[in-house]
């Protein structure tokens, strides 16, 4: 099974939790705002020293970030700008956890290993550039749902990470800051083909 289709199967089993918000009349953009709520809140646990809090909070945003999609399509409200103030405000909560995850380095009670802020400063450039690629991308006419790390991916090893303790998400920051790069170059080959075949 490839990675769309886990991704589908995985919106399907959501599918109840979607009726039954559109059948209250919830708004897609209060769904977005409890995402991104739930992201600074868990970000300020994680920088106050619980992982686990923080990774649990994650797991709600996340899947706020996926519900008000699919609610705003099941509702006929999908349009242009719900679609960037939804891109604009996945930047913010990554960058609020990536934050909190770097105070959270810092405040070591023993301290830290020097290179660690480098690692988290790496692994969200690399978070950051993969979605500026896609949006440059979408910008140009390509669509660029291509890589080994996407978004969906990046918040399910996050989570993990921060639930299964420091080290592991020192683990999960080297990954997400070596497959991000990778996806990246990824991109950049995927739009300087597809641009060969837009007309001039």
């Amino acid at each position: 099974m490839d990675k769309r289709a886990i991704q589908h199967s995985a919106r399907r089993v959501l599918d109840p939790a979607v009726n039954l918000l559109a059948s209250l009349g919830v708004s897609p953009m209060l769904v977005s705002a409890f995402g991104v709520a739930f992201s600074v809140w868990g970000a300020v646990v994680v920088a106050r020293g619980s992982l686990l809090g923080g990774g649990i909070f994650l797991l709600f945003a996340g899947l706020c970030d996926v519900l008000d999609g699919d609610l705003a399509r099941r509702l006929d409200r999908a349009t242009p700008f719900g679609a960037f103030i939804d891109s604009v405000l996945d930047r913010v909560s990554e960058f609020v956890y990536f934050g909190g995850i770097l105070l959270f380095a810092v405040r070591q009670p023993d301290g830290f290993v020097a290179y660690e802020p480098v690692i988290i400063i790496v692994a969200l450039m690399g978070s950051v550039l993969t979605s500026y690629a896609r949006a440059r991308a979408e910008g140009i006419g390509i669509e660029c749902k291509v890589g080994v790390m996407e978004r969906p991916e990046r918040i399910a090893l996050l989570a993990i990470g921060l639930i299964a303790g420091y080290r592991l998400l020192m683990a999960v920051m080297i990954l997400i800051a070596v497959t991000s790069h990778v996806t990246v170059v990824q991109r950049v080959r995927h739009v300087r083909r597809e641009s060969m075949r837009l007309p001039h």
